[in-house]
């Protein structure tokens, strides 16, 4: 996500506190580590135990998009900053075990965001959301048309049996869901190998590139398989009424979250029949949400935002033996988040009184902008702020205190 310094508004932090080297911040699949860009490089640490891995200082530019797969050697790039190292059209995918670009993919408009899995790149435009085979020379396999996307919010399980893929509607407000393991195509031109046999995890040093020049005009729904882009399924979801502004899918790709534009209701749905599971209230004044992750075990929410808050959530319907829901200054429902102490009038009073609230939430330093992902122990939160910090917090699960463990300058 690209947390670096924001265009001066109202609530938006002090301009002072913003590291002014850094462009962006990024979680891996399971929150176990994270990579920064900046303006000459790029970082990769441990989230939990913090520890910096490795660093590449670039003397010709900086790097504005970084893209993990897994904790493996590769990475996808796109160039930023004030000295972007490659186009902001190009997408490049870098093998560190040979300090090399092995692959590249030109589009006809900017990348607004990148994610791989260990078959595919998907590729975020304005108005696109593109996908490719991940190997030496990539192969276009689907394109799709979605509504202005300029936050390039884009969403892939990430568990090594599920590929849940989620990104905006083409109408306003709306959800794609595309499950790309039912989509034909990557089987029809793939050995039915591991991933590691076509893109080697560690591999010789090598000069050569394959390239790929990705015509962002195709659709999925009006192009055959002779032109290279192939159907799919798509289940679509009217989540909102304002446009789509975070998106997260579960590992297990059983559930998506979505938030708005307005930044003040955070939705739960089924991605299999749409259906609405949670509806979670992170306040009242509007909002720009950067981050929604999903705990490992589907328990747990956490949402950041511009604000310099953190929420966390209770997504268990029932409580498991010796627990208890979370109380606090309201009444607790089942689900151990806040509920309005009026929710028994839910029928008589505005939607707001029957809202979940979170069952616990904190303020980082500096109150700036962030992204989040669960740490190593089960009620923990590790979050990456546009300070250049890493911060992580431990809660009660029972009274929804919170408590910061430590905090790290990463750059």
């Amino acid at each position: 996500m690209n947390i670096g310094r924001p265009v001066p508004r109202s609530g938006s932090g002090s301009q002072e506190a913003y590291a002014p080297e850094l462009l962006y911040a990024t979680f891996n699949q399971d929150y176990g580590c994270f990579a920064i860009g900046t303006q000459s490089g790029f970082r990769i640490f441990n989230s939990d135990p913090y520890k910096e891995k490795m660093r590449r200082e670039f003397k010709d530019g900086g790097i504005g998009i970084v893209a993990m797969l897994y904790r493996s050697n590769y990475l996808a790039f796109v160039g930023g900053g004030r000295n972007p190292r490659f186009p902001p059209n190009k997408v490049m995918l870098w093998d560190d075990a040979s300090s090399n670009i092995v692959a590249e993919l030109e589009f006809r408009s900017d990348v607004l965001n990148v994610q791989l899995q260990r078959e595919r790149i998907v590729v975020v435009q304005r108005n696109k959301c593109i996908i490719c085979s991940l190997e030496i020379k990539p192969r276009h396999l689907h394109a799709f048309e979605t509504a202005d996307n300029d936050r390039g919010a884009l969403a892939l399980s990430g568990g090594s049996q599920s590929s849940i893929l989620a990104f905006p509607g083409r109408q306003k407000g709306h959800i794609q869901i595309v499950d790309l393991q039912s989509c034909v195509g990557l089987t029809a031109v793939q050995e039915p190998q591991s991933t590691s046999a076509a893109l080697p995890v560690h591999r010789a040093r090598s000069h050569s590139r394959g390239s790929i020049s990705v015509d962002s005009g195709v659709t999925a729904s009006t192009t055959g398989p002779a032109s290279g882009v192939y159907p799919a399924n798509i289940n679509i979801i009217a989540a909102h009424a304002t446009s789509i502004s975070a998106l997260a899918v579960s590992a297990d790709g059983t559930m998506v979250a979505s938030a708005s534009e307005k930044g003040t209701l955070i939705r739960i749905f089924d991605t299999l029949n749409g259906r609405l599971l949670h509806e979670l209230r992170r306040g009242v004044d509007r909002a720009d949400i950067y981050s929604i992750a999903f705990s490992p075990d589907n328990t747990r929410l956490c949402v950041s935002s511009d604000k310099g808050t953190v929420h966390v959530f209770n997504l268990e319907t029932k409580q498991g033996a010796g627990q208890q829901p979370a109380p606090a200054p309201t009444a607790s429902g089942k689900s151990g988040n806040r509920h309005s102490n009026l929710k028994f009038m839910k029928d008589l009073l505005p939607k707001y009184f029957s809202s979940e609230w979170s069952f616990a939430h904190f303020r980082v330093a500096n109150e700036v902008r962030c992204i989040c992902g669960f740490g190593s122990e089960r009620n923990s939160v590790v979050v990456l702020c546009a300070d250049g910090t890493a911060q992580k917090y431990s809660f009660d699960s029972y009274r929804g205190n919170c408590v910061r463990e430590w905090y790290r300058k990463f750059i």
